[in-house]
């Protein structure tokens, strides 16, 4: 068993993103941490060619007796099922811990065991309020209220007594102790698997934080998240008004998301590019042209209020 790996849940429709992932991943990977890829049976040829020395692909029907074959919540069986493998990988015993990846993830430089582990036994636990996807609007209306009462019912639930909601919306990294432990002393004298957990709460990161900080099975080394993750197009575009470049991302985070709901309609490298391009790529021409005429607009009253500075300054 290793002491630590990652974990990439795909599947045939996300295999470009899967592709340039295990890309990053390879050229990035300074401690050669094994990445398992789990796929489904039927996408196991389309998915070989990623498989290098540090990796290894695991077929989908390995985790058969706990998937599902139904919606829960309006989300698809194959949304369900990942987020179920991602609970459930730990019973394989191929990783004392590890660090759940998504496919649209881009590593941005080097990482190892010391980004994801606070010493030989202790992971990291990523743990955030994220007040500001509460502040802002579009994120608010369309997924925060109704996130919010999840993760309330999912407190309530494990008997977390906490006015914080102190968790994450992916790149975890799981401890095997703390999944066996929510197995063996919650889920099994309820009779539940981890359907039942999904079919209570559908956020399988937060059934994991918030059983963590109740039963506290491990020292809790809280840090803030690895991956920056761009939820909409209106957080992408605040980063590239900002001038904030890949460079610049890397000083912070080992990687970024640009989420696919969104990121696939404009091109699905979206997350390397330069500002300039970000911008034409999310904001309308007629938009641009305004700003543009805008722009020449506020320069040249600039130029006036230096010219009118300047006489005001000469020789009397």
């Amino acid at each position: 068993m290793h002491r630590l790996g990652i974990l990439l849940k795909s599947y045939g429709e996300d295999f470009h993103h899967a592709e340039r992932m295990v890309e990053t991943f390879e050229r990035h990977n300074k401690d050669d941490l094994p990445l398992f890829i789990v796929v489904p049976d039927a996408d196991e040829q389309l998915f070989q060619p990623l498989v290098g020395s540090n990796s290894q692909l695991l077929r989908e029907s390995e985790f058969a007796d706990h998937l599902v074959d139904e919606p829960l919540w309006d989300l698809r069986p194959g949304y369900v099922n990942q987020e179920i493998i991602k609970l459930a990988f730990w019973e394989r015993g191929l990783a004392e811990n590890y660090f759940c990846a998504d496919s649209e993830l881009v590593f941005v430089r080097d990482f190892g065991h010391d980004d994801f582990m606070f010493d030989d036994v202790t992971p990291f636990t990523v743990l955030a309020e994220d007040n500001e996807l509460k502040v802002d609007p579009m994120y608010y209306e369309q997924h925060w209220r109704g996130r919010e009462q999840h993760l309330r019912r999912i407190q309530e639930l494990v008997g977390l007594a906490d006015p914080r909601l102190l968790t994450c919306h992916g790149h975890q990294i799981m401890s095997s102790a703390v999944l066996a432990s929510l197995k063996r002393d919650f889920m099994d004298p309820r009779g539940w698997n981890y359907a039942d957990l999904l079919r209570q709460s559908p956020y399988e990161f937060s059934w994991y934080n918030f059983w963590l900080q109740k039963t506290q099975v491990i020292h809790i080394v809280a840090r803030e998240p690895l991956i920056k993750t761009f939820h909409n197009k209106v957080q992408e575009l605040e980063y590239a008004i900002s001038g904030v470049t890949i460079t610049d991302i890397a000083r912070g985070y080992l990687g970024v998301v640009a989420n696919s709901n969104y990121a696939d309609a404009y091109g699905s490298g979206a997350v390397g590019d330069p500002p300039s391009k970000k911008l034409a790529r999310y904001t309308s021409p007629d938009v641009l042209r305004k700003a543009i005429a805008l722009q020449s607009i506020w320069a040249l009253r600039r130029r006036l209020a230096r010219m009118r500075q300047s006489l005001s300054l000469g020789p009397s």
